[in-house]
């Protein structure tokens, strides 16, 4: 059996245009092209969509996601790992769900809150099977031993400073500056110089920084967190991080 693309596209709720980019990237090929020259999918290549678009789930870049669909020819195991992901994912939701519905109730009677229910399911320990599918074990573990380690001001000094270098891309953005101006490439640094200071993910090589440029625009939750400061802002941080990789590292 097997399914054109128009079909494919509507029931995966994506476009033609996608896949047939998936196609040309090598990610998924069309198991024929008939005389008309339409592109048709049969139940290998449906299954391969599966886990193209739950590894998309999980934020991955799409030159990440070849790599991993590489490495995994066991399409078993493979879907068993999503499946596990999942699962997890449903358990968090499910925790905050419960969480806010508690925090509701109580408020509303008056009484007493607990900390451990209120943020019951919002730890940062949810990046954990994320953080595993894309860079290894041991990146969470010494990621989660170095967070831990950091008092609340400290967390907090860490977070804001991440959260002025992207207002300053957007700034920057507004004002129609260049990748490669001296202001751009010097927010660019500090950017650098924020990543470096967790130890998470492999070493901060050339390659590292100029596709986590590109995932910051092909992932729609980081595409969001620079946006928010105005339109194009994702594309600024991409273009003078691959700037600042070619010229620095």
């Amino acid at each position: 059996m097997e399914w054109s693309i128009q079909e494919i596209a509507r029931k995966a709720g994506t476009t033609s245009r996608t896949l047939r980019h998936y196609g040309e990237l090598g990610l998924l090929e069309p198991s024929r092209i008939g005389a008309n020259g339409y592109r048709y999918y049969d139940q290998a290549a449906l299954v391969r969509l599966q886990r193209i678009l739950l590894l998309r789930e999980l934020g991955l870049s799409l030159p990440a996601i070849a790599e991993v669909l590489e490495g995994q020819r066991d399409t078993s195991a493979a879907l068993r790992t999503h499946l596990a992901l999942l699962e997890q994912e449903r358990e968090r939701i499910g925790r905050q769900i419960e969480a806010v519905r508690t925090t509701l109730h109580k408020t509303e009677r008056g009484e007493q809150l607990m900390a451990e229910e209120v943020f019951d399911g919002f730890d940062h320990t949810r990046y954990e099977a994320e953080v595993t599918e894309r860079w290894g074990r041991d990146a969470y573990v010494r990621g989660d031993r170095w967070w831990r380690s950091l008092g609340d001001a400290e967390k907090k000094a860490f977070q804001d400073e991440q959260a002025g270098i992207a207002r300053d891309f957007g700034a920057a953005a507004a004002r129609g500056l260049a990748p490669d101006s001296d202001e751009v490439q010097a927010i660019a640094r500090r950017q650098y110089d924020w990543l470096s200071a967790a130890p998470t993910g492999p070493a901060r090589t050339k390659e590292y920084v100029i596709g986590l440029g590109r995932m910051y625009v092909g992932d729609p939750r980081f595409t969001k967190n620079y946006d928010k400061h105005g339109a194009g802002t994702a594309v600024l941080v991409r273009d003078a991080l691959t700037v600042f990789a070619e010229r620095n590292l």
